[in-house]
């Protein structure tokens, strides 16, 4: 076996969400949470119209959208819009990914809509996206946390469509540019990009959405949790801090030191630098690393934050999946052991591999760190395989 790596990451904490908290985070963070009191009394209202606030500030929201805090993470904000807005046109699903393979399921079986196009492709590839119709609504995710497969641009979205796009952009926010002018509705979790605490939902909806929802009343029943409206209207409260269900407050002090440290580190454009910069001590690895590649095969659709990798040994290829996932398992088995990373093996329905988590609140020093682990790792479970006869 080839000897350790004399230095471990600082901060091991790789995983694709929840992500990394922000650096030099710690629970003295919290001292001020809003705690034992009711999230509707006038300083839990604050925080949360706080926390709006600041989320219009640093992701750079137009003045004419509605930001609201929403239950159920990233997937109840998707719900929420998916199971209000769909139904007077046609739709067009699109996917690379499970996430995005969720939500075709959800339109299709659940919903059962039945004008719906869904347009896919492989882990690895971005669909053709040049015939999607600009007449009908659109759901999709941004960044394919489960493929590290992103859009490069909005260009494919017509500026005069008539649909509404509904975009998953939970490990895009904060990471990568979103062209607010084709986006009409946007979704994001506290627990990915900016290492904030699971259960809550961004939902940012365009003027188009707002009129969406004010013109049509789907002919199924709505959860009270997914209800938008009162009385034909969009109800404004949720929008400006008055949640739908009990929040954290605990979770939204958090979030909002995570906002605070985002400021300082050069707002929007500085955290997409410091994504950009993570991201390529992997990809510069990978280049000059022979066992491993990017599972994107195109650097244009590379993710700079859930960075997808497969294995490409051609003594692991030629094992059954099944046989290359119990390896890709042995890997990160040994890593973790020595405390040098956690939860880098790459999403159950993806591709046997890796996926290192590279967004703002990782530390580009201890991605630098990890790579002679993973290097040590391979090579370690690697001599382990049963010899040939």
């Amino acid at each position: 076996m080839s000897a350790m790596p004399a230095v471990r990451p600082q901060v091991p904490h790789f995983s694709s969400g929840p992500c990394a908290k922000r650096p030099g985070w710690t629970l003295q963070a919290l001292t001020d949470a809003f705690l034992g009191r009711s999230h509707r009394a006038k300083g839990g209202k604050a925080k949360l119209k706080r926390a709006i606030e600041e989320t219009r500030a640093v992701l750079e929201v137009p003045a004419d959208f509605l930001i609201g805090i929403v239950p159920a993470s990233d997937t109840g904000a998707v719900e929420m819009a998916i199971w209000s807005m769909l139904g007077p046109r046609p739709v067009t699903m699109i996917a690379w990914e499970s996430f995005g393979e969720g939500w075709v399921t959800d339109v299709a079986k659940q919903l059962k809509l039945k004008d719906v196009t869904t347009i896919k492709a492989p882990y690895g590839k971005l669909p053709d996206l040049s015939g999607v119709d600009p007449k009908s609504d659109i759901v999709f995710t941004w960044n394919g946390t489960t493929s590290g497969v992103r859009l490069p641009n909005a260009d494919w979205i017509a500026a005069d469509r008539e649909g509404v796009t509904i975009c998953d952009a939970t490990s895009a926010a904060f990471a990568q540019p979103l062209d607010w002018q084709k986006l009409d509705v946007v979704t994001f979790s506290w627990q990915k990009a900016l290492g904030g605490e699971a259960a809550h939902g961004m939902l940012i909806l365009s003027p188009r959405a707002v009129a969406r929802l004010e013109s049509y009343t789907p002919p199924w029943p709505l959860p009270k949790i997914f209800r938008m409206t009162k009385g034909g209207k969009v109800n404004r409260g949720i929008f400006e801090g008055e949640t739908i269900n009990t929040p954290s407050m605990l979770a939204v002090e958090d979030y909002l030191d995570t906002l605070g440290w985002a400021k300082q580190a050069g707002g929007l454009k500085g955290l997409r630098a410091r994504a950009d910069a993570n991201a390529k001590v992997i990809h510069d690895w990978v280049e000059k690393t022979p066992w491993i590649a990017n599972l994107a095969d195109d650097p244009a659709t590379r993710s700079n934050t859930s960075v997808c990798l497969k294995i490409v040994d051609p003594a692991i290829t030629s094992l059954s999946v099944d046989a290359q996932w119990a390896f890709v398992k042995d890997l990160v088995a040994l890593i973790e052991k020595e405390g040098a990373a956690y939860d880098i093996a790459t999403h159950r329905d993806a591709p046997p591999g890796l996926r290192i988590w590279c967004g703002c609140t990782v530390e580009r020093a201890d991605l630098a760190a990890l790579t002679p682990w993973i290097d040590w790792a391979f090579a370690a479970a690697k001599d382990a395989l049963p010899k040939a006869a």
